[in-house]
């Protein structure tokens, strides 16, 4: 059998990826992994292969930086070219970003079988470049697997077959539990090692990066607001992603980020290190929606500053708590938590560390004909 192609361009989805290349390993089935260097930095990249136990990826492209459609143009045409010599048995792409959308392209208009790992997720908000990549991606796919129950009605309800829809469960949790078993010294490195979970005000932790947070002065001074909210309560580790920065240089407010109370502000950090300091810390804020999923299952509070999410289960059953840029809402959050009266919930149905081999049967039945590829006739 011809190898599985794998396509990974950022930080979430070489979590994503890790584990499935692990279990396809374990049942002596040939992969090939591209990366786009959608993400390209080190500390956003390289570091996560080793982290997870990743060998070097196979091949590489060097799409990073741009434009939406200067990066979207960069993977489809590098993906093309390696597809066209490499003809795999399928095309597996993972969770929403622009790699994810244009690896997928690339394979559909080849007639090569398209896979799509966390499909049907759906925030309804057509201003994030993310919703607009799944909802495409889905599209184009011949099996989706979802993270979640939730997601599979809302394939049904654009269209897609109910028996190219399968249930897996939540990959990224699988790199969370493996991270997990790999503390590192991240927290004594910060100077936190008297703000554990267990002792005095405990440390909160921070992730923000997404174009509505970051892309206007507007938008930062809110941002800015809001770390300083959660920042009142607990010292507020900020491993600032290097968007945020740029935007917030270009924009002249990082004068203000870095004036804010109580925030550590440190450069990004491995997989495992940023795992060690969630697990250890009190409660998290992002507008990440992997960090979402998490928290949820560390059984951490989460605050997601965005006005809506993706991943709705986070919030009816997990940690989750949608509280966009309220800076009054998130110092009352946030003070309940100090509390005690963080928002308790329980771990979603099939997070539970076996995701990947669920994905790997999921494809072995694909390729053996279960269900047939739509590239192999007319597509719906």
């Amino acid at each position: 059998m011809d190898p599985i192609y794998l396509v990974a361009g950022t930080r979430p989805n070489f979590m994503k990826v890790a584990p499935i290349r692990r279990a396809l390993d374990a049942r002596g089935v040939a992969s090939r992994l591209m990366h786009t260097g959608q993400h390209f930095d080190a500390a956003m990249s390289d570091v996560f292969f080793e982290d997870l136990g990743m060998s070097p990826p196979d091949a590489r492209l060097a799409a990073g930086g741009g434009s939406h459609a200067a990066q979207t143009a960069a993977v489809l045409v590098g993906v093309e070219e390696d597809l066209i010599a490499r003809r795999p048995s399928a095309v597996v792409v993972v969770g929403d970003v622009t790699s994810t959308l244009a690896a997928a392209l690339a394979a559909a208009k080849l007639g090569i079988p398209v896979v799509h790992v966390e499909a049907g997720l759906r925030s309804r908000d057509w201003t994030m470049p993310e919703e607009i990549n799944r909802v495409l991606t889905d599209q184009l796919a011949d099996l989706l697997l979802v993270p979640s129950r939730d997601a599979r009605p809302n394939l049904i309800a654009e269209g897609v077959a109910e028996e190219r829809i399968v249930f897996v469960g939540n990959v990224m949790i699988d790199s969370l539990y493996y991270a997990k078993d790999r503390p590192t010294d991240a927290i004594a490195r910060l100077g936190l090692a008297d703000a554990g979970r267990g002792g005095g005000a405990g440390y909160g932790l921070a992730t923000l990066h997404r174009p509505a947070n970051v892309d206007s002065r507007a938008a930062l001074d809110a941002m800015i607001a809001a770390l300083a909210a959660a920042a009142a309560h607990a010292r507020l580790v900020f491993p600032v992603h290097p968007r945020t920065l740029a935007r917030a240089e270009s924009l002249g407010a990082s004068a203000a980020l870095r004036s804010v109370p109580n925030l550590l502000l440190c450069d990004p950090v491995g997989y495992n290190d940023f795992v060690t300091l969630m697990s250890g810390a009190r409660f998290v804020v992002t507008d990440s929606g992997g960090i979402q999923e998490e928290t949820t299952a560390l059984g951490v509070p989460c605050l997601t500053l965005r006005e809506g999410t993706e991943r709705p289960i986070t919030v009816t059953e997990g940690t989750n708590t949608v509280v966009g840029l309220d800076a009054a809402r998130i110092d009352r959050e946030v003070s309940a938590i100090q509390a005690g009266r963080g928002k308790k919930g329980r771990v979603p149905e099939g997070w539970d560390g076996r995701a990947g081999g669920r994905i790997a049967d999921a494809l072995a039945r694909f390729l053996a004909g279960s269900p047939p590829p739509k590239t192999s006739g007319k597509r719906a």
